[in-house]
């Protein structure tokens, strides 16, 4: 299988993305559309999309991120399994017509997260995921809601058997934490609402249950296709 990887920024890795597709024999294809004049994997070539988080937002009129949404659209009709986290989610609910918009609350920082619908075999009642982000996607009407947090309702949602989307992150491994705090750990200094310093979120551990989840997660999409 060909999993194709879009990232958007040098901190925020695939993680244990990454080690999942590793451990299943699957090729992992990383794009930066950001950086790369927009280079994106057309539908054909791609088996399965993950699409991870950024500084930037869904709102922002850039070609590349429409140019995204044009291949999320298409493997959407296609019914090709796709994940996304943060800002990913958020260009997938964006592609389905929903908008993406200012969270009640800043999360930046480690902080749990419930689950709400019981679909995925294995995945835990409750994670502490790392939160980095300040909006937050309308969950559609044709999708199950999957995590709520006590400060911001949607944090995920489940759209048939093959599209998962979450606010926040479960796939960073220790090593992407401390490449995320160190480049932009001042983001979580201003109206951060866990109240965390960036010093505070690098000595948290990482929880061994969210590769326990992640691992979930992707068992799932690939088992239904």
């Amino acid at each position: 299988m060909r999993i194709n990887v879009l990232q958007h920024t040098p901190s925020e890795g695939p993680g244990s993305i990454a080690d999942w597709a590793e451990d299943h024999g699957h090729e992992l294809y990383i794009y930066h559309p950001y950086q790369f004049n927009g280079v994106l994997p057309t539908a054909d070539e791609t088996d399965l999309l993950v699409i991870l988080g950024g500084p930037m937002s869904p709102n922002d009129d850039v070609d590349w991120i429409h140019a995204e949404r044009q291949l999320i659209k298409q493997l959407l009709a296609r019914h090709k399994p796709i994940f996304g986290a943060c800002f990913g989610a958020q260009q997938i609910t964006k592609t389905l017509g929903y908008s993406v918009l200012k969270a009640p609350h800043k999360e930046v920082g480690w902080a749990p997260v419930y689950r709400q619908a019981d679909v995925v075999p294995e995945l835990p009642a409750k994670l502490t995921a790392l939160h980095w982000h300040e909006e937050m996607f309308e969950v559609p009407h044709e999708a199950q809601l999957l995590f709520t947090s006590d400060l911001v309702r949607n944090q995920g949602f489940i759209l048939g058997d093959n599209v998962i989307g979450l606010q926040f992150h479960l796939e960073p491994k220790a090593v992407n934490v401390r490449t995320m705090v160190v480049n932009d750990g001042n983001y979580a200094n201003d109206h951060n609402a866990l109240e965390q310093t960036p010093d505070e979120i690098l000595k948290a551990a990482v929880p061994l249950e969210n590769k326990t989840a992640v691992d979930a997660i992707f068992d799932y999409l690939v088992r239904q296709h």
